[in-house]
């Protein structure tokens, strides 16, 4: 199994610049708050019907199971000049697809 990207950690005991006042934060916040954050954050993904469904897959009850979509309470910090770079492209590929509807419909 190949090892997955850590956003926040360079490495185990590293933690990335722009992730620092997050992880300090962190820190201070218990545990069994996180988890009662993240168990109430599930409810509410259920309750809106935040989900997909796994067809092939059946519950004990026989009907198709239904799965939260993932995420994660653990926000992705990006730096300024990532950012940046992603707004550039953003733009670029919403100008190219409105000129290219504008092709096909005019």
């Amino acid at each position: 199994m190949r090892p997955s990207f850590d956003e926040m950690h360079a490495t185990s005991a590293t933690v990335r610049e722009h992730y620092r006042g997050y992880d300090r934060w962190l820190a201070q916040q218990p545990r069994d708050v996180m988890k009662s954050r993240r168990e109430e954050a599930e409810m509410i993904f259920r309750r809106v019907g935040i989900t997909f469904a796994v067809y092939g897959a059946k519950d004990e009850d026989g009907s198709g199971t239904e799965r939260l979509i993932p995420f994660d309470l653990i926000p992705r910090v990006i730096p300024a000049h990532e950012w940046s770079e992603m707004e550039r492209g953003l733009a670029q590929r919403v100008t190219a697809l409105n000129r290219f509807i504008h092709d096909v419909y005019h």
